[in-house]
């Protein structure tokens, strides 16, 4: 089943236990799923990888706006942010452990063949694809820094 069916499928199985939340989180992504297709162009349909990519969009939607409004005091707010992005994080694969994260990334800079840190670009241009769902852009920068000033 790809990644569209699965999310209709919940969807229908929220509208049957009246679970609010999480019907109103699926409704939303499928509508943003529907509108980028549109954005794409006739008959256009999005793969599982860029379906993917809207959901760790919204993870970062939410996680941003729960910081915003825990500093204004909102908890209210800030909490009906939390349990949606956890029911994002239900459709994301399994983050890697730091020790995964460094062997992929050390992967990739042997398969790039880079040995400074000015070619970082092209090792992300590698794992940020590979990785989408499993490590945030900002931690795998920071792990490939730090695997780049292990081989200096």
């Amino acid at each position: 089943m790809d990644m569209r069916e699965q999310l209709k499928s919940d969807m229908k199985t929220a509208m049957r236990s009246r679970e609010a939340d999480r019907l109103s989180v699926l409704r939303l992504l499928l509508s943003i799923i529907k509108n980028k297709e549109i954005e794409k162009g006739k008959d256009a349909s999005l793969t599982d990888d860029e379906i993917l990519s809207v959901i760790v969009t919204g993870v970062k939607q939410r996680r941003e706006s729960i910081e915003q409004y825990t500093n204004a005091g909102r908890a209210d707010l800030a909490e009906k942010e939390t349990k949606e992005l956890n029911i994002l994080l239900a459709y994301l694969p399994e983050p890697l452990t730091e020790n995964e994260l460094r062997t992929k990334v050390n992967d990739a800079i042997d398969e790039a063949g880079i040995t400074e840190m000015k070619q970082m670009g092209m090792v992300m241009k590698i794992l940020v694809p590979a990785l989408r769902g499993q490590a945030e852009g900002d931690v795998i920068r920071r792990m490939l820094q730090s695997c780049l000033q292990e081989k200096a």
